[in-house]
């Protein structure tokens, strides 16, 4: 008689998982009814891998084995399988055991696994990703350490085990290799787990980009329509696979149609198919993906509409459509997709309803929205520039900017990644790709829906509560390039992929226009560069003045880049000749081929052929470019000889991808319309150049001898008392100074005064001069509103201090007014962390008061933060002047501040139950620093889905 388990079906340990080769699987916990399936897959098992399981032979399951390892208690016993189709492909138990490995319930903290995977998919990564979950389980069912024992010939699960990077012991017993794993994260193990998240989700990106065949699902019958525009542009892109048209109201006698096979289904291609674009109705995709599940396509574009963007209801059916896919293994790119190109020549694929594919180039291109992947398409096109691979996904379903970045981080063909993002689903990881991505090649994002507080129509993803200019901060820490619109975004896009990084802020300016050379000289002065004087070379500068003007401003050792400015020249009988573009063009050409590797960008007016011979490519080109003519509000570009992007920066990051050197024919020259845009590109350059040379020399999160971790934990999980409620609680003054005291922060005591006695007893016991003031919300930190009292040296002044704020503001009782002894004069200022759900601790700094409150001025950084991260957060504020001596005043202490944001980051990043921490104000004076106010709250701590194991988002 089957028994039910003990415990309720633990649904949240349910996950859809990327394997090694890119394709998708789910794991579950295996339930009750589960006995058809277990029996199906043992039988599926070599004898070769039963043997290893069971050390004997163990040809089939008995009916005692079969309810065993199908009922669970989800607690002392656990089984997870890994299902593709429905069906098991792997398995794995484990069972609660005491020191004499004898089955046990809690406390005790050890239990046997077990694992057992098909032969068909070994090598997949199938037990690695098995063994993440499974220890994650374990870990919170109060399990530490995992047993096993496994037969010295099982090569593979020993690896497995090893690889974890687990702390592990290894012994040698009756002929079987015994291996102890204790299961809590280690560094090795969080990197060793990132690192096959990496692979897995570039090989998953990777597959949809370079298929080997494709079929269009809905290929009209007639010309025109979604299903046939894909298909004329997969066929006139030069795609190098197979094609297939498929459309189920194809006529039974109907054999091809433009020159392809014509199929009912995908079942009648025969072969293997490796990528479908579909282009049905919404409510025929399921019948669709079904049919290319079952006959082993690898990956979705759903260009179909209908889905989250149309409400409630298409909401539905998008997450329907994500775990129909995933359950075959497949990813999805959109629904309501534009499409996808890869312009690698061993490729060809433009499966997307792209008018104009771009040409081959070093650009990686990933947009949330259809309509500004037209836009961004269409201007690269006309302006000669091109595209290593683009994706448009729609509403982002499943696959994402993250996999994006992914994929980028490795690829050879890609220097430059532009991201257009409406929604970011998982703000924490996306910094930490792309921090490690910039660290190798430039990340530049434009993010749209900043303002609006929730995701686009169809993002079905989590909402982060954190203001955008925090989000903006945390981009620049990871290294990325963050501008405000998708023509700044080309613009450093195209200087980028273009130009060598710059070694400096100062830029020469040269040209033949003075009006046009100030215009760029204040445009420097505006981003923070380092202008020299401009060089004028007069209207009448004939192309040869250009290049040797530009083959000697790039000679200089005091310039780090070079503004070519230019106005049609004015010939000999005064009159303007617009004719000198081509002759211009290769000039300059010619001096940046022959100078030294430092980025040259060219602000042009109304130049006839200037655009052309810009756009020509010099011999060598690794892709082909045609020259086009550049419209005015678009950038042109032109061939060199420099070094492709990143030659004078050599940061590497460990394990990855270093930046590669120089290719033929990749270097270009950039033009822009107005000073402003060249500029402004420019500068982010710079600014991106600096942080890369950073970056090359990490900071660190030092250490401190008084920090007592553990005592802090145990007054956490005491003043939490078990409470499970996610609003958490308010510490009281008291236990505010005693958390912080933990940690070396001193808080100065305020006492209360609830009468004028009361206040002079407390003054008195403090010592003068002491400060009184209110604690009350509406004028606590509000000094501008008179609820504080500085400097009273004595009980007279004290008492009729306390009169007056009596007298103006309320009774005591509202108030709520305290003493505090003064502290040596100083700037007022405020550290603050706190936790967003998404993005994870943030630490942020600012001047305390209305004004810098007002202006936003407010500087951020994620946790844990370096003494690198410290120091810049407190230079980054518009108003830190004023920290280092303003008009005169003495400069204050800014190590002791930089050491007070070093403890609090340390605070929040080793406790997750805090969930905010105010210091408020902090006085810093000339010598030390003086805590004044304090504020903690705590909750149960959060799940941390970066540092769980890997698995797909489910919205």
């Amino acid at each position: 008689m089957e028994t039910q388990p003990d415990h309720a079906y633990p649904g949240h340990w349910e996950a859809d998982v990327v394997l090694r080769d890119g394709a998708t699987a789910r794991i579950r916990p295996i339930t009750t009814g589960d006995a058809e399936r277990l029996v199906s897959f043992y039988e599926q098992v070599s004898d070769e891998s039963k043997y290893y399981r069971f050390f004997a032979p163990y040809p089939r399951l008995s009916d005692r084995d079969v309810h065993r390892f199908t009922h669970h208690d989800y607690v002392d016993r656990v089984g997870l399988a890994v299902t593709v189709g429905g069906e098991f492909i792997a398995t794995v138990r484990y069972d609660r055991i005491d020191s004499l490995g004898r089955p046990a319930s809690a406390p005790a903290d050890e239990a046997e696994v077990a694992f057992l995977v098909q032969d068909a998919h070994q090598g997949r990564g199938v037990a690695s990703a098995l063994l993440e979950h499974i220890a994650a389980v374990a870990r919170e069912r109060g399990i530490r350490r995992f047993a096993a024992e496994v037969l010295p010939a099982n090569n593979k699960m020993i690896k497995v085990f090893r690889d974890a990077g687990y702390t592990q012991r290894r012994s040698f017993e009756d002929g079987s290799v015994h291996l102890s794993l204790d299961l809590e994260p280690t560094v090795e193990s969080l990197a060793v787990q990132r690192a096959r998240e990496q692979r897995a989700e570039a090989r998953s990106v990777q597959r949809l980009l370079t298929p080997r065949s494709v079929a269009v699902v809905g290929t009209g019958r007639a010309p025109g329509g979604v299903g046939r525009t894909v298909l004329r542009n997969l066929l006139d892109g030069g795609f190098t696979g197979r094609v297939y048209a498929v459309n189920r109201a194809f006529a039974a006698d109907l054999r091809e149609t433009d020159g392809v096979p014509a199929l009912r289904s995908v079942a009648e291609a025969g072969e293997p198919v490796d990528l479908a674009v579909l282009a049905v109705p919404a409510e025929r995709v399921p019948e669709a993906v079904a049919d290319c599940g079952a006959h082993g396509v690898q990956g979705l574009v759903v260009l179909s509409a209908g889905y989250a963007e149309s409400g409630a209801e298409g909401r539905e059916r998008q997450r329907q459509l994500v775990r129909q896919a995933r359950s075959y293994g497949m990813r999805i790119i959109g629904p309501n997709a534009f499409g996808i190109i890869n312009t690698a020549e061993a490729v060809r694929l433009n499966a997307s309803l792209a008018p104009e594919p771009p040409d081959r180039g070093r650009i990686g291109l990933f947009t949330q929205s259809g309509a500004i992947g037209i836009a961004l398409l269409s201007g690269l096109y006309r302006r000669g520039t091109g595209l290593s691979s683009f994706i448009s996904a729609g509403n982002r379903a499943d696959v994402s900017g993250n996999d994006f970045l992914q994929y980028c981080y490795e690829d050879p063909d890609t220097d430059v990644v532009l991201l257009y993002l409406e929604s970011i689903g998982n703000p924490r990881k996306f910094t930490r790709l792309a921090r490690r991505t910039a660290a190798v090649k430039p990340v530049v994002v434009v993010k749209g829906a900043r303002h609006s507080g929730s995701a686009p129509p169809g993002h079905a993803v989590p909402v982060t509560r954190i203001p955008d200019a925090t989000v903006s901060a945390l981009m620049s820490q990871a290294g990325v390039i963050r501008v405000d619109t998708v023509t700044e975004l080309v613009d450093a896009g195209l200087l980028l992929a273009s130009q060598p990084l710059p070694s400096g802020p100062r830029v020469a300016i040269l040209g033949n226009s003075e009006s046009l050379g100030l215009l760029t000289y204040d445009a420097c002065l505006t981003e923070g560069l380092r202008p020299l004087p401009p060089l004028d070379l007069t209207t009448g500068a004939a192309p040869a003045d250009f290049r040797d003007a530009l083959a000697t401003a790039l000679a200089d050792p005091a310039c780090d880049a070079v503004v070519v400015t230019a106005i049609p020249r004015v010939g000999e009988t005064g009159t303007m000749d617009p004719s000198d573009g081509g002759a211009l063009g290769t000039a300059l050409r010619a001096a940046a081929a022959g100078g030294p590797a430092k980025p040259v960008a060219v602000v042009h007016v109304e130049i006839v052929g200037l655009a052309e011979a810009l756009s020509a490519v010099a011999g060598g080109a690794s892709g082909p470019a045609v020259a086009r003519a550049t419209e005015p509000d678009g950038p042109a570009e032109v061939a060199t000889g420099t070094a492709r992007p990143g030659a004078p920066v050599t940061t590497t990051t460990g394990g990855g991808p270093e930046p590669a050197g120089p290719r033929p024919g990749t270097g270009r020259i950039p033009a822009y319309p107005a000073a402003e845009r060249a500029v402004r590109a420019l500068a982010e350059a710079v600014t991106y150049a600096q942080w890369r040379r950073q970056a090359a020399e990490p900071g660190k999160v030092p250490e401190y001898d008084d920090i007592d971790e553990g005592g802090a934990a145990a007054s956490i999980e005491r003043l939490l008392g078990g409470s499970t409620d996610p609003r958490g609680v308010t510490l009281t003054a008291a236990d505010t100074r005693e958390l912080l005291a933990r940690y070396g922060i001193s808080v100065r005591p305020a006492l209360a005064a609830p009468g004028p006695d009361e206040a002079a007893g407390a003054a008195a016991r403090l010592g003068y001069p002491v400060a009184l003031k209110t604690t009350a919300p509406r004028l606590r930190h509000r000094a501008d509103l008179g609820g504080v009292r500085l400097d009273l040296t004595d009980e007279a002044q004290l008492r009729l201090a306390y009169r007056e704020l009596t007298e103006t503001f309320g009774g005591p009782a509202e108030l709520r007014p305290v003493v505090q002894a003064m502290a040596p004069r100083g700037v007022d200022t405020v550290v603050r962390a706190a936790i967003d759900a998404g993005a994870g601790a943030v630490l942020s700094f600012g001047l305390a008061g209305a004004a810098s409150e007002l202006l936003g001025d407010l500087a951020h950084r994620l946790v844990p933060a370096t003494d690198r991260d410290a120091a810049e957060l407190i230079r980054s504020i518009r108003t830190a002047p004023l920290l280092f001596g303003w008009r005169g005043s003495e400069p204050v202490d800014t190590a002791a501040l930089e050491e007070l944001l070093l403890r609090v980051s340390r605070l929040v990043h080793a406790h997750p139950e805090i969930v905010s921490v105010t210091l408020e104000p902090v006085v810093v004076a000339t010598h030390g620093l003086s805590v004044l106010g304090a504020d903690v709250r705590l909750a149960p701590r959060p799940a941390r889905d970066d540092l769980g194991p890997r698995r797909l988002p489910s919205y």
